[in-house]
């Protein structure tokens, strides 16, 4: 659990300063807002990563990705301190964070193939919820403390910090003894129809093409609302940046924290329910600010509410992805089941903007609730009759109730 900890958190240090962080210095250094637009777009690698999750299943240990990929995040990051007026230097920056997300993505292809076949059924609450919870750690510390250094002592003071703490990550694998692996696929071929055969497992289907969207497209319509309203209710740039990526991290960590204990002890049907219930009652609390009233106060609580609630939505399908996820196949399966969940965010973010502007915030904010129900009440049905087998750790599966 330590060792997944420490690396979830320094993949997602540089993504919190690169989304967040830099975003901040960069306006404040003049930069448009269609040039902040380019940072987003580095992110799409994420999304894609299933492209190459068979490579990193059929050849080599998953250790020795680590240690490549470990120190080339290292090396990326430390290849930012030239860029003192990242202002000035635009083309050059954008290649170097995109060369740090493709290796921060493919480091988390193997971080997840471990945790498939580590972790017991009974851990992978746990595991999961930490993952979710090392995300908003990776923000709080990339997009908040990293600035805060680059404002008192500089850009090379704040890039040598995020180097080092991405360096602990290395210490870590270094000393990590990785199993031997005796089941890899057996070929390339064999690796790449994993991305559609990971889809014929007993509910498999029902879960992705069923519960996933239903969730993910009702939470990620609000989410999606939240900034523009915000711009809308007068709030400036900074202020909505500090409190989207930096304070609203603070609970969503101990959401996902918590989440993942529970995942343990009333399953994942019932934090599954939790998360329905919480969605519903923080989309409510955003109801005035999405109307037009966003005194402080009540806007940061009820974005600290959701976000919570959010991230126990996302603990429940990160556990039930893990799964379906098979130990030989652990890095192909879980990418491209998340990668499904990242899309379907996308989408809806899309499509909850494109709503708004026809019908207005307050009405695509119940009317994603109203899709999060019947997610919700598919993936208890889908969690009763699929449930996992408490298995020992290098073979979790999936088993249908008779």
């Amino acid at each position: 659990m330590t060792t997944l900890a420490v690396l979830y958190v320094t993949q997602y240090l540089g993504i919190g300063f690169i989304t967040i962080g830099l975003n901040g210095i960069l306006r404040d250094g003049g930069s448009s807002l269609d040039t902040l637009a380019l940072f987003q777009f580095v992110g799409l690698i994420w999304p894609v990563k299933f492209l190459w999750a068979p490579i990193i299943d059929r050849y080599g240990r998953y250790r020795t990705w680590l240690l490549v990929l470990q120190t080339g995040l290292v090396v990326a990051l430390l290849a930012l301190l030239p860029f003192r007026d990242p202002a000035a230097t635009l083309g050059p920056l954008v290649a170097v964070c995109a060369a740090y997300v493709l290796l921060s993505a493919t480091q988390d292809i193997a971080v997840d193939a471990i945790a498939v076949r580590l972790l017991p059924d009974r851990d992978r609450g746990t595991g999961n919820g930490i993952q979710i919870a090392a995300s908003y750690a990776g923000n709080l510390l990339g997009g908040g403390a990293c600035v805060v250094v680059y404002d008192r002592y500089g850009w090379t003071a704040a890039i040598g910090l995020l180097a080092a703490l991405t360096a602990v990550g290395l210490v870590v694998v270094w000393r990590f003894g990785e199993p031997a692996r005796t089941d890899r696929p057996a070929g390339t071929g064999e690796a790449y129809r994993a991305i559609l055969s990971v889809f014929g497992q007993p509910g498999c289907r029902q879960w992705t093409f069923g519960v996933v969207p239903l969730v993910y497209v009702g939470a990620g319509a609000t989410y999606a609302l939240v900034t523009p309203a915000l711009v809308d209710a007068g709030w400036s740039l900074a202020r909505i940046g500090v409190v989207t990526g930096v304070v609203t991290s603070a609970p969503a960590i101990v959401a996902g924290l918590v989440a993942g204990g529970l995942v343990r002890r009333i399953g994942r049907a019932g934090v599954l329910l939790v998360a329905g219930a919480a969605l519903a009652v923080s989309t409510a609390l955003l109801l005035p600010l999405l109307s037009g009233h966003a005194p402080t106060g009540g806007a940061v609580t009820a974005l600290c509410c959701f976000m919570a609630a959010y991230t126990i939505a996302n603990v429940v399908v990160y556990t039930v992805n893990m799964d379906y996820s098979r130990p030989r196949t652990g890095g192909t399966d879980f990418t491209v089941l998340s990668s499904f969940g990242l899309i379907c965010s996308f989408v809806a973010a899309s499509a909850g903007l494109s709503a708004a502007g026809l019908v207005g915030y307050p009405a695509v904010a119940v009317a994603s609730i109203a899709l999060v129900g019947p997610g919700v009440a598919l993936g208890v049905r889908h969690q009763r009759r699929h449930r996992p087998i408490a298995t020992p750790e290098l073979a979790p599966l999936v088993r249908t109730a008779r």
